[in-house]
């Protein structure tokens, strides 16, 4: 159960990167700059720690595909940003790809 709340933060805390980023124009603002390095090491430490527990297959599945949705979402809802039906429908089929994988392993 550890392994899943430690891929769980690793999701969390490469989304909170990914969001600073944006934050970070281009790494010419120091705080959100210093985020996004300081929340993807955070990230890729939790996520080999997760991997004691988790198979690398299935993790990353998880981490990388829960990482684009959670992405999308924050782009729509903090940055105005507009996804069209067909990235809608792409995003809910990398989430099936993410359950489809966790259900046949």
């Amino acid at each position: 159960m550890t392994s899943w709340l430690d891929l769980f933060i690793a999701i969390l805390l490469e989304s909170l990167g990914t969001t600073c980023m944006k934050f970070s124009q281009g790494f010419t603002q120091l705080i959100p700059s210093t985020l996004v390095v300081i929340c993807y090491i955070g990230s890729i430490s939790m996520l080999t720690k997760a991997l004691k527990g988790i198979n690398l297959n299935i993790a990353y599945a998880i981490w990388s595909g829960l990482g684009t949705a959670i992405i999308a979402i924050v782009g729509v809802i903090f940055f105005k940003e507009t996804l069209s039906p067909l990235q809608i429908v792409s995003i809910c089929l990398i989430i099936l790809g993410v359950v489809g994988v966790n259900l046949l392993h």
